[in-house]
């Protein structure tokens, strides 16, 4: 108990920090930001490509998602597909086929008109094997790529080998340009192309904004695409906002300085400085709003992988502890949700259960029953699968191995950082050795999707509407399947089940009856425990009062092209 006080304790420091900031700045300078019409945010890293199609962190999609778009998007208050780079779209009546009109007056930022020839050497990388990325599993018919063919420069259609509910939902992956990245494809070098060292003049997108200028560890800097296709109701030009800057702050105390002192326009708090943040509303002209639960989920992931665990024929006995159904089911009952909730959160958030967030109406099965916070059952379940309390107090195996491994998340985020300390206390409570150290975003992506040299990590994916976009991680076959990604063929049975759960949930088209299967492999992954869920929060968001038509959901921005700043 003396460790989770001492981290509540360190938690409000910058709290502290942050009232003594605002209360030392006397005259707050004119809003710039409202006078250049330019929005500033922040990322908490640099990113690690500019090339859409290969992107699996969060920095780099912040980084490209101004840049490119798909034939389709997703309206998030509604949860429904509407158009994007294509106008309108026909679906057969047997559902086999679907017919995608683009628009004519999309040009790429070099002047060269978007045609479906665009459409389909996207979809060629993508399907491409020695292209990892994470699309192309969400766009798979029984494991087998969609065919598509262009009827004219902007008709493009897709044939189905039956029908397929999700495809409405995954056809929003970024179109690139044929004319500029056709040669480097050709020539095995599309891997490399558009890395974070590419001059910003070369950057081809379609979208919104085009990146202007990267300045590592510090920022990114987008300027308004002075030719996009959308215009508002009276053909005024969108977005109406002129620029964009995303500055890179590693460190959340910084970035809610930052915020406070108007550095930043938009901001998304962390439980600890809401309340904070309502009481300087007015002393800071800002909007503090609930937005809703956390669509992702945030989870401790085993390494289950045989290639880190093997090494010189000999395995590492943590692959059998992690493997070892009995050995999960006690670490489950030790994961104190409710210290998590109080400490890390301030009471902000709620347990999680299923793989699914709540906030996904239809998909998330509310029927799961949480593993209790019980050390003493915990204990009991770790003894009688022969993981012993030795006289020193170090759990050893049957073989007497100590129970000792790696815990890691990514530095820079406190509450991620008190959810391990919480963990790691109540685990060496059982006698387990726990070696916590946390790593910068990039190296720990590296371990996670090149080396697989890590334990145990804590992490969290984003939530989608469409579960099937999710298949790059439930599938045994997808690249982010963590605890044993790129498997040739499921290596247990729950594993295949859920592939054949995945398949099935595609071909129903009914929206209410394609849930049965989602909540089955929500029940699976519940008892087969590859991850082991921790608690949602509840989002807010903060901004300023200067910024108009800001629409905020948790599933996105509305009509964000429309935000714009009192020009007074």
């Amino acid at each position: 108990m003396a460790q989770k006080l001492r981290c509540a304790l360190v938690a409000g420091a910058s709290i502290i920090a942050a009232t003594m900031l605002v209360a030392c700045r006397v005259n707050r300078p004119a809003n710039q930001h409202a006078q250049s019409q330019t929005l500033y945010t922040a990322t908490t890293s640099d990113p690690r490509t500019y090339n859409p199609i290969i992107v699996t962190d969060t920095a780099s999609g912040e980084a490209v998602r101004r840049l490119f778009e798909g034939l389709l998007d997703i309206n998030p208050k509604t949860t429904l597909p509407e158009p994007e780079l294509a106008e309108r779209w026909e679906i057969a009546p047997d559902a086999k086929s679907i017919t995608f009109h683009l628009r004519r007056d999309v040009k790429w930022f070099d002047g060269v008109p978007l045609t479906s020839r665009d459409v389909l050497f996207s979809l060629r990388v993508i399907y491409d094997p020695k292209i990892p990325n994470s699309i192309a599993s969400s766009l798979m018919i029984d494991d087998k790529p969609l065919a598509a063919d262009a009827i004219d420069d902007y008709t493009v259609r897709f044939k189905l080998a039956r029908p397929f509910a999700p495809l409405l939902y995954a056809v929003g992956f970024p179109i690139i340009p044929e004319h500029v990245l056709n040669e480097q494809y050709q020539n095995g070098r599309f891997n490399q192309t558009w890395g974070v060292d590419t001059a910003a003049d070369n950057m081809v997108g379609s979208g919104p904004y085009r990146l202007a200028q990267f300045v590592p560890s510090q920022s990114l800097q987008f300027l308004r695409y002075t030719n996009y296709w959308m215009k508002d109701e009276q053909g005024g030009q969108l977005p109406r906002l002129r620029s964009q800057t995303v500055l890179i702050v590693p460190d959340l105390n910084t970035a809610y300085l930052r915020f406070q002192s108007g550095q930043i326009d938009v901001y998304s708090p962390r439980a600890k400085e809401v309340n904070d943040l309502r009481e300087k509303a007015k002393q800071l002209d800002i909007t503090v709003e609930e937005i809703g639960i956390d669509t992702g989920s945030m989870f401790f992931a085993f390494n289950r992988n045989p290639r880190h665990y093997l090494k010189n024929g000999v395995t590492d006995p943590k692959l059998k502890w992690f493997t070892d159904l009995k050995f999960m089911r006690a670490l489950a009952h030790s994961i104190d949700k409710t210290s998590m909730i109080d400490l890390a959160y301030y009471g902000l958030a709620e347990p999680a259960v299923a793989e699914i967030s709540p906030a996904n109406k239809i998909f998330h099965n509310p029927n799961l029953k949480d593993y209790e916070f019980d050390p003493r059952l915990a204990a009991e379940l770790l003894e009688k699968a022969g993981y012993r309390l030795a006289k020193s107090g170090q759990r050893v195996d049957a073989q007497g191995n100590r129970i000792e491994f790696s815990l890691t998340t990514n530095t820079g985020n406190p509450e991620r950082e008190q959810l391990c300390a919480i963990f790691k206390q109540d685990l060496e409570d059982l006698g387990i050795k726990v070696n916590y150290r946390p790593l910068e975003f990039t190296t720990l992506v590296e371990k996670l999707d090149s080396t697989f040299d890590w334990d145990v990590v804590l992490m969290g994916f984003t939530g989608t509407i469409e579960p099937n976009n999710g298949s790059n991680v439930l599938r045994s076959s997808g690249n982010l399947h963590l605890w044993d990604p790129r498997q040739p063929k499921p290596a247990t049975k729950w594993e295949a089940d859920i592939d054949r759960l995945l398949e099935a949930g595609t071909a129903e088209m009914e929206p209410h009856k394609r849930a049965k299967f989602y909540w089955r492999i929500q029940e699976i992954l519940h008892e087969q425990l590859p991850l082991l869920e921790t608690v949602r929060q509840i989002r807010y968001t903060a901004y300023k009062n200067s910024l108009q038509n800001y629409q905020p959901t948790v599933w996105g921005t509305y009509r964000q092209e429309l935000m714009q700043f009192r020009s007074d």
